[in-house]
């Protein structure tokens, strides 16, 4: 008898750990598309991504690059301040979008152009997203004009 339930013991511990090894295989699986990883101009020039990969691009939209009513896709180019990386987008810009103005897209690198599916504009005077901050502060370009920066609206609404 106690072989027997030593027996079904490892067994059911068997059983739970091939299941859990098979739901984070599956959850893994299911999200690949959904992570996007985020990266700088200067980034995307030193390390070019694979055609195919989908990524997030953060910067200041340069000053007299916004290119618009040519045709249907808007053009503009994205620096961190240390390099610009030309920018294509089809569909309509956020209200807020504008030169000298925090944006992040998603979208791939091809040919030399990043080519967004998703444009995201600043939502008010005081921010901007954590990672672009960040990049923009390693290239000097920054200042925060409260002091720290920590990636959030201010607290009092403003």
């Amino acid at each position: 008898m106690k072989s027997l339930k030593k027996k079904r013991r490892i067994q059911v511990i068997a059983l739970a750990a091939v299941a859990l090894v098979a739901s984070t295989a599956l959850i893994g699986y299911a999200m690949r598309d959904g992570i996007n990883f985020f990266r700088s101009p200067s980034q995307v020039l030193e390390e070019p991504p694979q055609p195919t990969e989908v990524f997030r691009i953060g910067g200041l939209v340069e000053d007299g690059s916004l290119v618009r009513g040519e045709s249907e896709v808007i053009r503009f180019n994205v620096t961190d301040g240390g390099a610009a990386v030309p920018v294509t987008y089809r569909g309509v810009l956020p209200d807020l979008f504008e030169e000298n103005q925090g944006m992040v897209g998603t979208g791939t690198y091809q040919d030399g152009v990043f080519k967004a599916t998703e444009i995201l504009a600043k939502h008010d005077e005081d921010y901007m997203p954590k990672e672009v901050v960040d990049s923009l502060k390693e290239q000097g370009v920054y200042q925060d004009p409260e002091g720290d920066y920590d990636g959030h609206a201010p607290a009092n609404g403003s």
